[in-house]
Order: C-alpha cells, then sequence, then structure tokens
C-alpha cells in the first residue's frame, strides 16, 4: 500500500514488477489509462499508476538498486 498525499482516491496498492515500463504498457494496452507515468521516487524505486477499465487506480513499483 501507499498514500500519496496529493491523492484524492486515497491508498493505493502496488504490485511489484520486474519492468515497469513494459508492465505499464500492456496494461494501457487492455484498456487501463496511465494515471502517473513511471518516475523515480529516490532510493532507485521507480513508480506509475494506471486507472484500470473500472476505474480503479492501481500503482506499479520496480526496485533499480539491484539491477
Amino acid at each position: 500500500m501507499g498514500l500519496d498525499p496529493n491523492s484524492k482516491t486515497g491508498p493505493i496498492a502496488y504490485m511489484d514488477v520486474k519492468d515497469i515500463k513494459s508492465s505499464l504498457q500492456a496494461m494501457v494496452k487492455v484498456g487501463a489509462e496511465i494515471v502517473q507515468d513511471v518516475k523515480e521516487v529516490g532510493g532507485g524505486l521507480l513508480i506509475a499508476q494506471v486507472k484500470d477499465v473500472d476505474g480503479n487506480v492501481v500503482g506499479l513499483r520496480q526496485e533499480t538498486l539491484n539491477e
């Protein structure tokens, strides 16, 4: 779970992925809308957020420190 203090959707569940860019594009391909494109939030952590076809906001995260 993550909490974005600027979010109007409340807590967002984040899924760990190996390749955030390809995961994001796969979700868009099946109808999701990008809410927050991939960005680094510090410490080698990348995040992104999408809204699925039902309106749920879901987060993706990828740790890049050990790559």
